[in-house]
């Protein structure tokens, strides 16, 4: 790689589309636009039936809020280059930019795998000792739990451009997404990245990682406390309160496991393929959560339902 006209933190980088469909780029894109603006409405309307429906005031619900927060975090952080790129056809980006947005990206991810993992033992709470859950998960609890979620993205997040500052990059160099990421940067650069990769792998070890493998054991334990329950519909009730959480866990996780793979094995060869998985595995969880919990939460609908009427008597 040419780095001789580089100097840190002064580089250019060039995002990229669909390789091979430059030209259809305003098409292509229009469907990933509206799954960005559907995500936008539809995780809004959750914080706004949260936030006003004191029957959603449970510790599972504000955990939902939370989530729903950091959806739309994603797609701010994501969204704006994806309109530069697709409909602009601007594909510059300066360091700074490009640093800034990787905070944000990986940090709101990491806000929303800490909040499955808090829902997951909210779940487990809620199945284990269903009498005491108030008291064991009162608001100041939940506000806590989130706090804790936030500080810990920011602090495994914040080494990050740190360390960027100091690598050399070439004047111009080529990301492989319309956004940019650790992994990708660090993999661009020409100087000694040693320990840009091990910081990068210990935040994801301590994150994604940990959240992981806490996610699997309450589930575990859900699964334990279930089998003991003597009501088989008892049981079908308590595991039937877990289904909207493991299909957004399943969500979020499965299509990084996919990218994950396809970046190893198949990435040179189907390189469009691969950037649609990227794009998707940003877009496809702050879409399909809201979906999820309208579908499958009985008291959302409600909510909604209850908000709706309200607005009609109103206009009446």
């Amino acid at each position: 790689m040419f780095c001789n006209t580089s100097t840190p933190g002064h580089s250019t980088f060039l995002l990229t589309g669909f390789p091979g469909l430059e030209a259809s780029h305003h098409w292509v894109s229009i469907p990933i636009n509206l799954i960005c603006v559907v995500s936008i409405l539809g995780n809004s309307i959750i914080l706004f039936l949260i936030r006003t429906d004191p029957a959603l005031h449970e510790p599972m619900f504000i955990f939902l809020s939370m989530l729903a927060a950091s959806d739309l975090g994603l797609c701010a952080s994501t969204f704006p280059t994806m309109v530069r790129l697709f409909w602009l056809g601007t594909r510059e980006l300066p360091f700074d930019f490009c640093a800034a947005q990787m905070f944000f990206i990986h940090a709101f991810t990491y806000v929303e795998s800490g909040v499955l993992l808090a829902m997951a033992f909210d779940r487990f709470i809620a199945i284990r000792d269903p009498l005491h859950y108030a008291t064991i998960l009162p608001h100041s609890a939940v506000a806590k739990v989130g706090a804790a979620v936030l500080v810990r993205a920011i602090l495994l997040n914040l080494p990050g451009p740190i360390l960027l500052r100091r690598l050399v990059f070439p004047q111009i160099s080529t990301l492989s997404h319309c956004y940019c990421l650790h992994c990708d940067l660090v993999g661009l650069a020409c100087s000694d990245t040693r320990i840009n990769s091990l910081v990068g792998l210990v935040s994801i070890l301590l994150s994604l990682g940990l959240d992981s493998s806490l996610i699997m054991l309450s589930y575990a334990l859900i699964l334990r406390t279930v089998l003991g329950i003597a009501s088989p519909g008892e049981r079908l009730k308590a595991l039937n309160t877990c289904v909207s959480h493991l299909c957004i866990v399943l969500i979020f996780y499965l299509p990084k496991l996919g990218l994950s793979v396809l970046h190893r094995v198949e990435k040179h060869s189907y390189p469009a393929l691969a950037v649609l998985m990227a794009n998707l595995h940003f877009l496809v969880p702050p879409f399909m959560n809201p979906v999820v919990y309208c579908i499958k939460s009985k008291q959302i609908r409600q909510g909604f339902l209850r908000r709706f009427q309200q607005k009609r008597v109103d206009i009446s």
